[in-house]
């Protein structure tokens, strides 16, 4: 029988897991982000993460299971500090939102969303985690602009800036329009105080 040397390592197994798994998933998010769904494979994200492409495959068996993950996780990061906002006027509230769909966080659902149009395999896990991640932004917008969507109006109004938000952030894609959005997001945040009251 052999000698049991006691492990130098000691964080627990499970943490160490959580720790790559999480180091996967924040590298999957800055290559989409980057490189685009065709720039983006498992090996290119596991060297980044600085993990094996077979401890990447351990926890993502896909590259689908990997990306989708990577969207929802940072989906998720991002629903938890809005969530996390202290309360405010709606102004800094409208610009916390349109910062959400400004950042790479968006530039990498909107690449997943391409690769999800022509991809069968991708496109109904895409479609679902949109629309799951699109209800919960809708949800959190309404708390923090203390919109009352029983009010005619209100829940049109709110989806109209979530909406323009998407379309800055599109806009954004192939030029910084800082200056310009700015401008939108002070206008914006008027109409929406002045429609919700």
């Amino acid at each position: 029988m052999g000698v049991v040397t006691p492990s130098t390592d000691r964080t627990p197994k499970q943490d160490r897991s959580r720790a790559t798994r999480r180091r996967l998933l924040e590298a999957a998010v800055a290559c989409l982000a980057e490189h685009g769904w065709a720039g983006s494979t498992v090996s290119v994200v596991a060297e980044r993460a600085g993990v094996s492409r077979g401890a990447a495959q351990h926890h993502f068996p896909t590259r689908e299971d990997l990306f989708t993950a990577a969207v929802e996780y940072v989906a998720e990061e991002r629903s938890a500090a809005l969530r996390a906002l202290p309360v405010q006027g709606r102004t800094a509230v409208v610009a916390a939102l349109v910062d959400l769909y400004t950042g790479p966080l968006f530039r990498a659902a909107l690449q997943l969303w391409v690769a999800a149009s022509n991809e069968a395999s991708l496109h109904p896990r895409v479609s679902e985690l949109e629309a799951r991640v699109g209800r919960e932004t809708h949800r959190i917008a309404v708390g923090l602009l203390a919109a009352d969507e029983t009010k005619p109006g209100a829940r049109e109004t709110v989806q109209g800036l979530l909406d323009m938000a998407r379309g800055l952030g599109l806009a954004n894609v192939l030029t910084d329009d800082t200056a310009r959005r700015g401008r939108v997001v002070a206008q914006w945040a008027a109409l929406v105080d002045d429609a919700l009251g």
